[in-house]
């Protein structure tokens, strides 16, 4: 089951730094990374990274960095000298940010992945469309974009799990895809609009599962941990 494991993202969607002890003490046997978002970030600051750290967690931080080039590039440089595992950027801000964060990431001591978000996973087609503005659809905008990142240099995207077998077919397997819209059978979507089950997103190629609520919001979080790499080992066991 390690294999499984170390595709689970933990989001640590909570508000403060006791939740954060609770849930990483709790479930770090059990998962790869967990992510800090911009509510924990901006809450605690770049000490909750320590403190996760210091329970022997690994961390995706999540700020979705999207400025102009020379400011994406000194956050990076910044944020990376924290010693996250994986940081990102928005893919929309274009092939020069995209670069600057790449060289950023590249010139740390300890360099993280290196990603790009793409289209968030709670639009559908027509606030896509109608309240974004695209003409294109999100699966094509996502491919475009997904190339942008890999043609920057970054080592990756965070898509829909719709999304994954596109990118992959466009930018190479060994291009990571990042997943939320993570939802085991039976969940609330949430705000959520463009899900697939742990095990689905697995059989689609995703290199990692970001899954937040289902778990934090569950009875038994570990429980509902176990059951998702449970159906996580089972997709990676049929790809072999």
């Amino acid at each position: 089951m390690i294999q499984a494991k170390e595709k689970l993202i933990i989001a640590l969607d909570v508000p403060d730094r006791p939740s954060v002890r609770h849930y990483v003490t709790m479930l770090v046997p059990y998962t790869g990374l967990f992510k800090v978002g911009m509510e924990l970030y901006y809450s605690q600051g770049p000490a909750i990274i320590e403190e996760i750290k210091n329970l022997g967690g690994r961390i995706f931080l999540d700020l979705k960095l999207h400025d102009i080039p020379r400011t994406v590039g000194r956050a990076v440089s910044v944020l990376a000298g924290l010693g996250v595992d994986m940081l990102n950027v928005h893919a929309a801000g274009g092939l020069a940010m995209l670069q600057a964060a790449a060289a950023a990431a590249q010139q740390a001591s300890r360099r993280p992945l290196l990603i790009a978000v793409t289209a968030l996973t709670s639009l559908d087609e027509r606030a896509w469309r109608e309240e974004v503005g695209f003409a294109r659809s999100i699966g094509e905008k996502v491919r475009d974009w997904a190339g942008l990142a890999r043609q920057a240099g970054l080592q990756g995207v965070v898509a829909s799990p719709r999304e994954i077998e596109l990118i992959k077919a466009h930018c190479g397997r060994d291009f990571l895809v990042v997943t939320p819209g993570i939802r085991p059978a039976g969940s609330a979507p949430g705000d959520q609009k463009r899900t697939l089950t742990p095990g689905e997103a697995v059989a689609a190629g995703a290199d990692y599962l970001v899954v937040g609520r289902p778990v934090l919001q569950a009875p038994d979080p570990v429980a509902a941990v176990r059951q998702i790499l449970e159906e996580m080992h089972r997709a990676v066991s049929r790809k072999v």
